[in-house]
């Protein structure tokens, strides 16, 4: 099992930093995409953050294993393999990493996650950091305090996730995004994590929008489909939720 500093080391090389073009610490956004690997999204959002004078990261979580789309669209999909409890080792392997650098503030970070991105996070943040959990095996190490906000798109709060409704360790502001056609979950399922989450002492802003699951991303597949003005007002919102992050 990988230490947290050995699965950064697979990470590292496959993150990708977007951001203003100078070397001062800013607050700094990572960004953790869905079951199905990186899709034109995520660079949008990226240049939204950079735009508003934060770093993103964007993170690969199959790059470094070796795995395709066909692949991961038939085994973490379906959740056969890296469930999101598992996948919470990339989000601290990638907090860990990126707060050494010199040109992001460690004390401003913000988390984003699509579907099973959403996801990881959030079984991150409800996970006790015992060894060998999450993936990784000294989970502790990590420091979670510059940790200030967390974005959750359509985050996968199905019948894997056993975690959705244990209390969160952490509570930062929250902005939930909840799509309702999604497929995969109600909105009265996702309002009652939201609920949970919020019981418990974080800051969280709920929006449900008229779209399916993945609306943002520009592509059809089943029953995902893309909505182009639902999509720059999620930008637009995710903008906004930076701004007054930091």
């Amino acid at each position: 099992m990988d230490t947290v500093a050995a699965r950064w080391a697979k990470l590292e090389p496959h993150i990708h930093i977007v951001g203003p073009d100078d070397d001062r610490p800013r607050p700094t956004v990572l960004l953790f995409h869905g079951c199905g690997g990186l899709r034109a999204h995520l660079p949008r959002y990226a240049e939204a953050a950079k735009a508003a004078g934060w770093r993103a990261v964007i993170v690969d979580s199959y790059a470094p294993r070796g795995w395709g789309r066909a692949f991961t669209l038939t085994a973490v999909c379906t959740g056969l393999a890296l469930r999101g409890y598992e996948r919470a080792g990339d989000v601290l392997a990638v907090i860990h990493g990126i707060s050494r650098r010199s040109d992001v503030d460690a004390s401003q970070l913000a988390l984003g996650g699509w579907s099973h991105g959403g996801w990881s996070i959030m079984e991150m943040m409800s996970e006790t950091p015992a060894p060998r959990r999450m993936g990784v095996a000294d989970p502790g190490v990590v420091d979670l305090s510059g940790v200030k906000a967390v974005w959750l798109a359509y985050s996968y709060i199905g019948a894997w996730a056993f975690n959705r409704m244990k209390p969160w360790r952490l509570h930062p502001r929250v902005f939930a995004l909840t799509a309702g056609r999604d497929h995969l979950t109600t909105v009265r399922n996702a309002e009652r994590v939201n609920a949970m989450i919020r019981a418990g002492g974080a800051e969280v802003e709920s929006w449900v929008v008229d779209g399916t699951h993945a609306f943002d991303e520009p592509t059809n597949n089943g029953p995902m489909r893309h909505h182009p003005e639902l999509a720059a007002e999620a930008l637009r919102r995710f903008t906004a939720f930076l701004k007054e992050t930091a």
